[in-house]
């Protein structure tokens, strides 16, 4: 009989698992901690517990987090980590340091099924969702996971194509008994899922982001096809009418790419889009992949917009690009990955 796995369950869930054994939701909750908290993966390694609970674990448990398969480090400090979860299902995880700052990129799908022709995960195929698990270890599994003080959804996927288990995910890790990071730590970004969006909004106090690249929706639908199902206006609209709360953000990713958005009357649509609307918007420099006929715009228009947008009263700012030189930069998740066979 296969063994269950304690990594993706909340303390309540830990403690249905072992409570008919007689053990308490005090011993759910330190083994909660140390998993989540302090990244112990053996059971007998866990403080504060009994030896029998100790035992009955290492009978019919795991912890379910597994190591990465290879890592990748930039000359400007990034690190790429591959992973393989059970299924076979290869996936692309990125930690940034950045001074105080130690942010985890995860991913929530191996490869993605939107199709933004920018993008090269999308290039790379769909092969399925990653459970809760999967998105976790991403966090629990690296080398650096006591030093990470945020998490972005930025990495594989479309975060709300995977909804169930990005909400969980993002519970567990805002947990106190878990990684116990604030919700204004996490941001999760999407191309824009209408129904996901709400639903989101609803039920989560993390921060969210869209990724726009155009602010008129008939250049958009060619560049990010599901604009043409959920309209990116319609999903500004319900983040404006959210209330953001003293550390939520919402904001908007704004890929500035020469010739393509970058022109005057993208720069006003911007304006007109976002105006009195609390949503700041991050500038990013777009990354060129082989064959690639489109450039980035260059910094003196990127920062033109930043200047335009400030004065004008929305909250701007330009993304420093990391880790372009080994392929963990926005939109080059999964060049050069081997495909998994799936059946």
């Amino acid at each position: 009989m296969s063994k269950k796995t304690i990594c993706g369950l909340t303390a309540e869930e830990l403690h249905s698992a072992i409570g008919g054994e007689g053990f308490t939701l005090k011993h759910a909750l330190l083994l909660a901690n140390s998993i989540y908290k302090k990244g112990v993966n053996e059971f007998q390694d866990v403080k504060g517990i009994p030896l029998s609970l100790r035992n009955y674990l290492g009978e019919g448990f795991v912890t379910g987090i597994y190591p990465p398969s290879g890592c990748e480090k930039s000359k400007d400090g990034t690190k790429k980590y591959l992973f393989r979860n059970s299924l076979g299902l290869y996936f692309e995880t990125v930690f940034i340091p950045d001074g105080r700052r130690n942010t985890v990129c995860v991913s929530t799908q191996s490869g993605c099924r939107m199709g933004c022709p920018f993008c090269e995960t999308g290039k790379y195929g769909f092969y399925g969702n990653l459970d809760t698990v999967d998105i976790l270890n991403q966090v629990l599994a690296i080398p650096e996971n006591r030093e990470i003080t945020n998490v972005v959804f930025m990495g594989m996927g479309e975060p709300l194509d995977n909804l169930d288990h990005v909400l969980k995910a993002c519970d567990i890790l805002c947990a106190e008994w878990g990684k116990a990071l604030g919700a204004g730590n996490i941001t999760v970004s999407t191309v824009g899922i209408t129904p996901g969006v709400k639903r989101f909004l609803e039920t989560s106090k993390c921060n969210l982001t869209i990724s726009l690249v155009s602010p008129f929706p008939e250049e958009r639908k060619e560049i990010v096809p599901a604009e043409k199902r959920y309209p990116a206006r319609e999903i500004i609209e319900l983040m404006k009418s959210c209330r953001q709360g003293k550390r939520r953000r919402f904001s908007v990713a704004y890929v500035m790419i020469e010739d393509v958005n970058d022109s005057d009357r993208h720069l006003k649509g911007l304006q007109d889009l976002l105006n009195d609307s609390g949503i700041r918007i991050n500038l990013l420099p777009y990354h060129k992949t082989p064959d690639d006929k489109f450039h980035s715009s260059g910094i003196e228009r990127m920062k033109l917009f930043r200047h335009i947008l400030t004065t004008g009263g929305i909250s701007a700012s330009i993304r420093k690009s990391r880790g372009e030189d080994i392929s963990a930069a926005c939109g080059l998740l999964a060049s050069g990955l081997v495909k998994p066979i799936v059946n």
